[in-house]
């Protein structure tokens, strides 16, 4: 790999006689690593596991993954190992998460939000937002085939969150960068970097922080990562964040097994990973309290006037409140035609939020329903909420799992006349609707595979 001279004298500054060893690591094979969903997999799995988080795994090998129908039931999820880290950020800056508003900033394609809502019960709110607009589709889709209710998919621009001030617990920032981390697996990465371009990702994270920053409670924690390995991306602009709010970093226990390193920069303590030492790509991360100056709870403003999501009285959702286990506790609304749920612990927030950001998705979209019939919605085929006693199951095999998701026509010898969940291993993959000998394909057209079968075998 050709790196540019002013990156290797970079590097070199910060790895000495590591620096052939980093250099070498460049030129070898990615390693694969994907993280379980121990709602929808409770396995562990025959593969080497990520020291870093408990649900972590590397694979011997890439697999074709879109044919496995288990990623498309969201059984698990394809993720950079290094960036898993952020599991050991949370669980020891925030050792007490029950109740709490987070919010992850920049967040597609949903890699670092799907592991947040792993780690956050229903009792807490997961704002998982995307700035650019072309990318919230996939950010959806990922964290709708998770399979969890308490989640609204935003986006908003980190400025536009001046109305959410002093509200979340944690954040995370996954910041845009140069990009330095992923050369190994983006070639045109290192094409395009520049010691230009390292100063203006630097000054738009400043950006990042400073116009985000109001929305974390005193208290609150921020965890910043990045792909990058520059100083000025890194523990400069953390530094910087201290030293302009009222901040301090908080250090974390690290293992010497894990080959991370701790990097130290005007008192500012951060993780670095290094192809050559931890098992993962180029990787950056560290966590900031916010100094808690008065002990308030936050106090919700008045509402602004009418919204086109209603609240839906316990007596109209009867007819539908049996889609879900312990329906209790869950608050129903409608959107138009839309019925959706989510956590009643959580309700007055995502009223909050819904008012206050442009809001994508969010809860469990249950369906739509009049009087001559429900109509069910495909993320309630992947919510780990789904009662499967409302419907009629059909079990699928993988060759027919695989016609489903490419939205072909299928025949199935079981179910009943109406709806039926499809079944793979015991996870939901979407709805079909049977009209005598017909079976109808409900799978959403923009998510099906588009492989052909016989690349699929």
């Amino acid at each position: 790999m050709k790196l540019p001279p002013p990156f290797k004298l970079r590097m070199a500054e910060f790895l000495g006689p590591e620096l052939d060893k980093f250099i070498d690591a460049l030129s070898s094979e990615s390693p694969v690593s994907i993280r379980i969903n121990k709602q929808k997999y409770p396995f562990d799995i025959a593969y080497k596991s990520i020291p870093w988080t408990q649900t972590g795994y590397y694979l011997p090998s890439r697999p074709l993954f879109t044919a496995d129908p288990l990623l498309h039931a969201g059984a698990y999820y394809v993720q950079e190992a290094s960036s898993m880290f952020l599991e050991q950020a949370v669980m020891q800056a925030l050792p007490d998460r029950e109740g709490l508003n987070v919010l992850d900033l920049c967040a597609a394609p949903g890699g670092k939000s799907t592991h947040l809502i792993s780690m956050f019960s229903n009792n807490c709110l997961v704002v998982s937002n995307e700035v650019i607009k072309s990318r919230v589709p996939i950010l959806a889709e990922n964290v709708q085939k998770w399979g969890n209710g308490n989640v609204v998919v935003t986006n908003n621009d980190p400025k536009e969150f001046k109305g959410v001030k002093s509200f979340f617990d944690c954040i995370v920032v996954d910041a845009p960068c140069s990009g330095e981390g992923m050369f190994r697996k983006n070639v045109n990465a290192v094409d395009e970097w520049s010691e230009d371009n390292v100063q203006h990702c630097a000054l738009r994270q400043r950006r990042i922080l400073a116009d985000i920053w109001p929305s974390l409670k005193d208290g609150g924690v921020l965890i910043y990562s990045t792909c990058t390995f520059s100083r000025e991306e890194n523990e400069a602009n953390l530094a910087w964040l201290c030293e302009q709010y009222e901040a301090e970093n908080v250090k974390l226990d690290v293992s010497d097994n894990w080959n991370v390193k701790e990097s130290a920069y005007a008192g500012f303590t951060g993780y670095r990973f290094y192809p050559h030492n931890a098992e993962g790509e180029g990787f950056f991360l560290a966590v900031v309290r916010k100094a808690a100056k008065d002990d308030i709870e936050f106090k919700f403003p008045k509402k602004r006037g009418k919204s086109d999501l209603l609240s839906i009285e316990d007596k109209h959702t009867q007819a539908f409140k049996g889609v879900l286990v312990n329906a209790e506790e869950w608050k129903f609304y409608s959107k138009a035609e839309e019925i959706l749920a989510f956590p009643i612990a959580k309700a007055r927030e995502f009223e909050f939020i819904y008012e206050n950001l442009y809001v994508f998705s969010s809860g469990i979209t249950i369906g739509t329903f009049n009087k001559k019939e429900f109509r069910p919605d495909h993320p309630l085929a992947l919510s780990v909420e789904l009662n499967k006693t409302f419907f009629s199951i059909i079990k699928v095999d993988k060759n027919e799992a695989l016609k489903f998701l490419r939205k072909d026509d299928c025949v199935f010898k079981d179910g009943k006349e109406g709806w039926n969940l499809i079944e793979f291993e015991g996870l939901g993959l979407g709805w079909v609707k049977k009209i005598g000998h017909r079976f109808n394909n409900y799978y959403p057209k923009e998510w099906r595979i588009r492989l052909s079968m016989d690349k699929l075998q």
